[in-house]
C-alpha cells in the first residue's frame, strides 16, 4: 500500500532542492490511517507534484509572484482566479506558487470539472497532490476542516476562450461564493497574468467526448510558448461579513457576492496588464 509513496518520495528527492524537501515536510495534513487523508492526498505526492512543475515554474515560465501575504496563514479559504491557456498549465503554476508562499505550506485543493475523476490514472495523480472532485460534500467537509480550496470561477470554457477575449472574464458561476458564505471562508481574488499568451487555442473538437471530456482542445501552436507568468493576490473579500449563512441559499445574493469577486480579479487583472513589461519579459 505504502510503495507508491515510497517511489514518489524518491523520485521528488532527485527533483526538488532539499531545503524545499525540508519545508515541504511541514505540512499539514490528516492521515486516514493508511498513509492518505480521506481525498488521497499523500505529502509525498505533493512533494512529487512541485518537483514535476518546479522546472516549469523557475525555468521556463519565470513566474513572479505578488502578494501572497493575502492568503490567510490556516483555516477554511477560497482561492478565486481567472483561467485560460488551452490546458490547466495555469493551474500547477498556481499549485507550486501557494506551496512556496504560505508558511506552514498550504496544499492547494483544486477543485476539479466532473470529467477529470474519469481520466485514467491522471485523476489518480491528481487526487494524491490534492485535487479533488467538485461535489458539494467533498468541498464542504475540506472548508470546514480549514483547508484552502481554489476555485476557478469562470469554469473549464475559460480555458477555450478565443485569443480576442484574453484577459475578459466569463460570467463568474456562484458555487465559490455559496460556499464562502455559508461556511464563513475569506475568498482570495486571484489573477494569472501570462497564460492567455502561453498557448492560445486555434480551435476545437467538439465530438470528443472522451472519459466525459467537454471537447479536444487544438493549440496554436506545439508546445506552450515561454511567456513571464505573474501571479497577483488580492485582499481576502469577506462575503461572510455582509450575509449570513442562510442567506447563501438566495440566488440573488449569491450572484451579486460572485459580481463582487470577479469585479476584483478583474481590477487585479488589469492592475497586473498596466504593470508587466511585455509578455515574455
Amino acid at each position: 500500500m505504502l510503495a507508491a509513496p515510497r517511489i514518489a518520495r524518491t523520485v521528488a528527492r532527485a527533483l526538488l532542492h532539499p531545503r524545499e524537501l525540508e519545508r515541504l515536510r511541514t505540512l499539514r495534513w490528516s492521515d486516514a490511517g493508511h498513509g492518505y487523508d480521506l481525498m488521497g492526498l499523500n505529502p509525498d505526492w505533493v512533494a512529487l507534484g512541485a518537483g514535476i512543475v518546479r522546472p516549469l515554474y523557475d525555468v521556463y515560465f519565470r513566474v513572479t509572484s505578488h502578494d501572497a501575504k493575502n492568503i490567510p496563514p490556516s483555516g477554511g479559504t477560497i482561492v478565486a482566479p481567472n483561467h485560460s491557456g488551452t490546458l490547466p498549465i495555469d493551474a500547477s503554476l498556481l499549485y507550486l506558487d501557494v506551496l512556496r508562499h504560505t508558511s506552514p505550506p498550504r496544499v492547494p485543493r483544486f477543485v476539479a470539472d466532473t470529467f477529470v475523476p474519469q481520466l485514467p490514472f491522471i485523476s489518480t495523480f491528481f487526487s494524491r497532490v490534492g485535487a479533488v472532485s467538485g461535489n458539494r460534500t467533498t468541498v464542504r467537509r475540506l472548508l470546514d476542516e480549514g483547508e484552502l480550496l481554489v476555485i476557478f470561477p469562470e469554469g473549464t470554457p475559460a480555458i477555450n476562450k478565443p485569443f480576442r477575449e484574453r484577459y475578459r472574464l466569463y460570467p463568474f458561476r456562484v458555487g465559490h461564493a455559496e460556499l464562502a458564505i455559508r461556511h464563513r471562508a475569506p475568498v482570495v481574488p486571484t489573477a494569472i497574468i501570462g497564460a492567455e499568451e502561453m498557448w492560445p487555442t486555434l480551435t476545437r473538437i467538439e465530438r470528443f467526448r472522451a472519459f466525459g471530456a467537454p471537447y479536444l482542445p487544438v493549440p496554436a501552436s506545439p508546445v506552450p510558448l515561454p511567456a513571464h507568468i505573474h501571479v497577483y493576490y488580492s485582499e481576502p473579500v469577506l462575503l461572510h461579513e455582509r450575509w449570513t449563512p442562510d442567506q447563501a441559499d438566495d440566488p440573488r445574493v449569491t450572484r451579486e457576492a460572485a459580481r463582487l469577486v470577479q469585479d476584483a480579479v478583474q481590477r487585479l487583472i488589469d492592475h497586473g496588464l498596466r504593470d508587466r513589461e511585455g509578455v515574455f519579459a
